[in-house]
């Protein structure tokens, strides 16, 4: 266990993901209080005055390293930049570890750089700022502010303003991935209620088309969980609705996050086309069966490129993969294994993520035995990822991280020209109100002073049901003018 004791209450989640950043196996505690309680091996003491800030660090009650620098009070926003880089260097001198990142704790860090070319600076300056300002390396840098310019270009036709996008949740799933902490329930237990959810559903797919009626929908994304867990006839019902309630004379996209390929049916896609939407993802999350066993997916590598080559073969033009870097058991060897999968199918677009190990996850709860089988990721496998994706033409165009993300690295999606999945900028940049209806779902209001504020619909799927009406006017709250 790592103490940390913070004489003031502030920036006291920043310190946590930082120092847990160094430190990723290790228990964090962060105190706001004078003295050390417990007798730990590693203690840090951050200390706030107005005009200094300050760190120490103590091994075994003895002083280790020390930095201090002077700061601004009135400027809180560069106070906790002052302070995050000198803990990042204290703990870096000590560990003698850098971090891609650098002090960078967010989810959001090309949100950074896409502020910064909105304001007028250049490339350069840009990825200098990063460096400089944030001790991000050089790749990261250079990562950020490509994906920032592409970003910017696919989402040139977006209406801020008086657009939005939608989201529709399907929180039903095959089996529950060891990984997974989203809202996804097994379908064989929840089989009899999901036309009561269908139903519960409708009623906020009613009451959000009046409440934006006055304005343009940009993008349609159904995710889950599974929505391929929807029987034909279901699926049917759902986009039948979706298209009776919304006007989608200003739509760019629709997506559904088709997902495991155990889900996937000639009928079910069938449906999807008949009402024009041919962007889908298919996620292997890897192509070894081994793991696929490992992680509770009941699925094997021979039903993925099955349900790839039947999707592409009835007419689907874009068609997502998700992969997984960091599963138990799994190195380089393996991963590029999967990328040499992935890539003999050629899909349209790819996205890598660096697994995250989330406290609601049974990888989680049992992580002493499945670290024991190696949960390694590391800039080599990386660049792997990254050089099979640019030799199948895609680059990079969205980017965010996780708390407790193998590497300490991020989740990237890679696209070919004019394939970019223009809802997952729209989430990760927040430019523009998201309505998201159904069980897990999180509402986002985009003011145009650039405030946000939320809204959450409850996780469980009975509560869901059962307090619909709740949920509808949480969301008239927060959308109605």
């Amino acid at each position: 266990m790592i103490e940390v004791i913070v004489n003031r209450p502030s920036f006291e989640y920043d310190i946590h993901s930082l120092v847990k950043a160094f430190f990723p196996r290790e228990e964090v505690s962060v105190r706001v209080q004078e003295d050390f309680l417990e007798d730990t091996r590693i203690r840090l003491a951050v200390r706030l005055t107005d005009t200094l800030v300050q760190a120490e660090l103590f091994e075994s009650g003895e002083l280790r390293e020390k930095k201090m620098h002077p700061i601004d009070p009135e400027d809180r926003k560069e106070t906790k930049n002052h302070l995050k880089r000198l803990i990042y260097r204290l703990l870096s001198s000590y560990t003698g570890q850098s971090l891609p990142w650098g002090s960078l704790t967010g989810i959001r860090p090309v949100k950074i750089a896409m502020q910064l070319l909105e304001e007028g600076k250049t490339n350069p300056e840009i990825a200098a700022y990063l460096r400089e300002h944030y001790l991000a390396s050089k790749e990261k840098a250079a990562l950020s502010v490509m994906i920032a310019n592409r970003e910017r270009y696919v989402l040139r036709n977006i209406d801020y303003q008086d657009g939005y996008s939608l989201y529709v949740g399907i929180p039903f799933c095959p089996s529950t991935c060891l990984y997974c902490s989203f809202t996804s329930y097994p379908l064989s237990l929840w089989e009899k209620r999901m036309d009561a959810y269908l139903d519960a559903l409708f009623l906020e797919l009613d009451s959000a088309a009046e409440l934006f009626r006055d304005k343009k929908l940009n993008t349609i994304y159904i995710g889950g969980g599974t929505p391929t867990t929807l029987s034909p006839e279901r699926m049917d019902r759902l986009l039948k609705k979706i298209g009776m309630v919304f006007d989608t004379e200003h739509l760019q996209e629709y997506t559904v996050e088709a997902g495991r390929p155990d889900s996937i049916t000639r009928e079910k896609l069938q449906v999807l086309l008949d009402y024009g939407i041919d962007r889908i993802s298919i996620n292997p999350q890897t192509m070894k069966d081994e793991t696929l066993r490992i992680i509770g997916r009941h699925h094997t590598v021979a039903q993925t490129k099955e349900a790839f080559r039947l999707a592409r073969e009835m007419g689907f033009t874009h068609i997502n993969m998700d992969l997984i870097v960091g599963l138990p058991g799994e190195g380089y060897e393996d991963v590029e294994h999967t990328m040499q999968e992935v890539a003999a199918l050629r899909p349209d677009s790819v996205t890598i993520h660096s697994l995250a190990i989330k406290r609601a996850a049974r990888l989680n709860l049992f992580k002493e035995t499945y670290e024991e089988m190696g949960l390694e990721n590391n800039m080599q496998i990386m660049d792997m990822t990254a050089r099979y994706c640019a030799e199948m033409g895609l680059s990079p165009y969205y980017l965010y991280r996780q708390k407790n993300m193998a590497g300490n690295f991020e989740n990237v999606g890679y696209a070919g020209p004019e394939k970019a999945g223009i809802y997952n900028i729209l989430m990760m940049e927040e430019k523009q109100s998201i309505v998201a209806l159904g069980a897990g779902s999180v509402s986002k209001r985009v003011y145009p002073d650039g405030r946000i504020e939320r809204c959450e619909n409850v996780k469980d799927v009975s509560q869901y049901i059962e307090r619909i009406g709740e949920m509808v006017e949480r969301k008239r709250v927060l959308l109605e003018d």
